[in-house]
């Protein structure tokens, strides 16, 4: 009877977890069948599988109804993605380390700071933001949306990074001090090593957000050379031609969350490790 309800209960689990599947893919899968299909099959048949498929969202959308095609916007933003996400682990981890394992004048308030910056909002300091950027003459080029990450001024990967360096034990520290260890020697031979499941965390967080980022290059990028592809997608909604073509914005769409997706498949069993193993320690 016991072993009779166990298997009622596990088939019930199991049914829940798959509808709750399709529920959640279904979006996906709709996107990836209307990339095949025309504007007016698109909200005429809610199926994702296309009657006629067509490959004509795929080569309108990648020429993106301007001067550059999506060649320039996917150039542009993964180059644009490398140098950020490397600046990000870069200022983090520095800054991390210095939060973490050593004691200097005013590092509590400091760090109260440092948290705290995590509950404004963005656009709170876009203005100042803008006007600084202005008079340094670099709107229109990268430099904005770049140097800032030299500073670790992503306190959410600063915050994580500490709490991840929280869980590893100070002896290792002391040991390499008796060895002879300098501070960054112990950080590059012995602490960075340990940090892999959180530098994967952060690089595949930063890589993400950095591709799906709209308002930034849409504020400081101007000319059409250096749109990424966020700006792209616009493009083709903004088409100039009065009808929106859903094909193309449906195709590159989907061409647009690819990488994302496939460095989430491969890299997913280290961002579980990082998520978990972060924050063990107060």
């Amino acid at each position: 009877m016991v072993l009779k309800r166990r298997h009622i209960n596990l088939t019930l689990t199991y049914l829940v977890l798959a509808v709750f599947c399709v529920i959640m893919i279904y979006p996906f899968l709709w996107l990836v069948g209307s990339s095949f299909k025309t504007t007016h099959e698109i909200f005429a048949d809610p199926s994702f599988i296309p009657r006629n498929p067509t490959l004509q969202g795929y080569i309108n959308g990648w020429q993106a109804g301007g001067g550059e095609t999506f060649t320039t916007f996917y150039r542009n933003t993964y180059t644009y993605v490398f140098f950020k996400v490397i600046f990000t682990l870069f200022s983090c981890v520095i800054t991390a380390y210095g939060f973490s394992r050593f004691n200097f004048f005013l590092r509590k308030q400091l760090l109260a700071i440092l948290i705290a910056t995590l509950m404004f909002p963005a656009t709170v300091i876009l203005v100042p933001s803008y006007l600084l950027f202005t008079r340094l003459g670099w709107i229109n080029t990268y430099l904005p949306l770049l140097i800032p990450s030299l500073f670790a001024r992503d306190s959410f990967f600063v915050f994580m990074l500490i709490q991840f360096f929280r869980t590893l034990p100070r002896e290792m520290d002391e040991a390499a001090m008796i060895d002879g260890c300098g501070p960054i020697s112990r950080l590059i031979r012995i602490i960075i090593p340990l940090l892999q499941p959180a530098l994967v965390t952060v690089v595949l967080f930063q890589f993400i957000w950095t591709t799906n980022e709209f308002l930034g290059p849409m504020i400081y990028l101007n000319s059409e050379r250096l749109f990424t592809i966020s700006i792209g997608l616009k493009l083709n909604i903004d088409g100039g031609s009065g009808r929106v073509a859903w094909e193309n914005i449906m195709a590159m769409s989907l061409l647009a969350i690819l990488p994302s997706f496939i460095i989430f498949v491969f890299a997913q069993r280290h961002f579980i490790e990082g998520i978990s193993t972060t924050g063990l320690k107060g």
